[in-house]
């Protein structure tokens, strides 16, 4: 049995006086759906549960993810041999970049889908991912997070939305994801997760002309960071005060983890003196992983019961090969 997740987003909205909406009401169409569909005895049997309230991703909050984590886990326990996730589009790389982690030891299948258009609208996806992420589970034969849209699986860490309309809308940050994985998972059966956590972990993007004063509000406030750097993890490393409060930062215990902005960047601190500094100041490199993977895995991390010290060995480690080779 497949349970479904449904926490709202495009796939089951509904025009309202404002715009679409989320609406209750997605089970009865997808039974209609797949009650016309020529292949609908094949597939998989499934319940839908919704997760009230049923929200616009762009309103998805990180204790959030914690609860996606919680009811996959109760899924288990009920007996689910996969979890399908129905999630909206703008908010589904960072959702699905924090349970890459947070469900990286749970022993059955997980894939997260959605739709650029409502069910029923004209030219719609929703039914072509929605019932392409259930028949998907038969090719998947170990028990992974994967994110499925229009007939691509992608690793759940490693998949970015880089377009606001039409089919295409999210693709594989790095081709070589399988290759690239490594044993670090298999030490991760001590590792547990406070779910009553409620860490703050934020984005802090570099631009010429950053002060001290900009980033320092930020570093006071959180217990994680990803800093985007330039290219291969520089900074401005001439800008005493930001470097010095980044240093501070991480002896207060925040753990800073840096990627690159470009979309194709690695994070390798040892190329440039600029880059060497942030290293210095405590900040750990994060190799190619993208935005919506490097907060999730800081949100894992200091969500995990764990010390300061263990805290940045695992934002270290190469845990699902979201690091990359480098």
């Amino acid at each position: 049995m497949i349970h479904i997740l449904y926490t709202g987003g495009t796939i089951g909205m509904q025009p309202s006086a404002d715009g679409l909406a989320p609406a209750s009401g997605f089970e009865a169409l997808a039974r209609a759906a797949q009650a016309q569909r020529s292949d609908a005895p094949q597939m998989p049997e499934w319940q839908l549960k919704e997760l009230a309230p049923l929200i616009d991703s762009a309103n998805m909050t990180q204790p959030q993810w914690q609860r996606l984590a919680q009811e996959c886990w109760e899924a288990r326990r009920q007996g689910a041999s996969g979890v399908v996730i129905l999630h909206g589009t703008d908010t589904l790389a960072f959702t699905s970049g924090a349970l890459a982690f947070l469900l990286a030891t749970l022993d059955i299948p997980v894939i997260i889908t959605g739709s650029m258009l409502p069910a029923g609208a004209p030219q719609s996806d929703a039914w072509e991912n929605f019932f392409g992420a259930l028949t998907a589970f038969e090719q998947i034969s170990t028990p992974v997070v994967e994110v499925f849209f229009h007939d691509i699986c992608m690793a759940a860490w490693n998949c970015r939305k880089v377009r606001s309309t039409g089919r295409h809308a999210f693709v594989p940050a790095w081709e070589d994801t399988h290759a690239s994985a490594n044993t670090q998972l298999a030490k991760l059966g001590n590792l547990r997760i406070n779910a009553d956590a409620s860490p703050q972990v934020a984005t802090l993007t570099l631009f010429p002309g950053i002060q001290a004063a900009y980033a320092e509000p930020l570093l006071q406030a959180v217990d994680g960071l990803v800093i985007e750097c330039y290219g291969s993890g520089t900074a401005p490393s001439e800008n005493s005060a930001l470097m010095a409060a980044f240093e501070r930062a991480a002896e207060r215990g925040v753990l800073l983890l840096a990627i690159s902005q470009c979309a194709q960047g690695n994070v390798v601190f040892d190329t440039y003196a600029a880059g060497s500094r942030l290293a210095k100041a405590g900040v750990i490199g994060a190799g190619r992983m993208t935005r919506e993977a490097a907060l999730g895995k800081l949100y894992w991390c200091c969500s995990a019961e764990l010390d300061a010290e263990q805290r940045r060995y695992w934002l270290r480690q190469n845990v699902l090969g979201e690091h990359g080779s480098v």
